[in-house]
């Protein structure tokens, strides 16, 4: 089953959802705010994907920890996703053994099909 991954606020996830409604598509949501991503998961997502696609940079919680300032590398990058989760671009949506990471309409009617 697909499992889609973020917060129900989020305008990206709110959208997602909308997608695969719209197509009858059932889909499980996981909010990571009630229940957070463990580490192992997040490394897991960073062997499918690059960390500069799954760590938000432009997200409130960024400006938030002043991390802009700490110019992370990789490692440092997980180690925050690691601790928190809201550092993540939303939704993170895990089909199979593949990952897809924000809202691209144009991207999902291809993928999704």
């Amino acid at each position: 089953m697909t499992k889609v991954h973020g917060i129900k606020t989020c305008g990206s996830v709110r959208k997602a959802l909308k997608f695969f409604k719209d197509k009858g598509e059932e889909v499980e949501f996981i909010d990571i705010r009630k229940t957070p991503l463990p580490c192992e998961k997040i490394k897991e997502w960073v062997g499918k994907e690059d960390i500069n696609i799954l760590f938000n940079s432009k997200g409130t919680k960024y400006r938030q920890l002043g991390l802009k300032e700490l110019n992370l590398n990789e490692s440092g990058k997980v180690e925050w996703l690691c601790r928190e989760n809201m550092l993540l671009k939303r939704p993170v949506i895990e089909f199979g053994d593949k990952l897809v990471v924000g809202f691209d309409e144009e991207k999902y009617e291809e993928v999704f099909k």
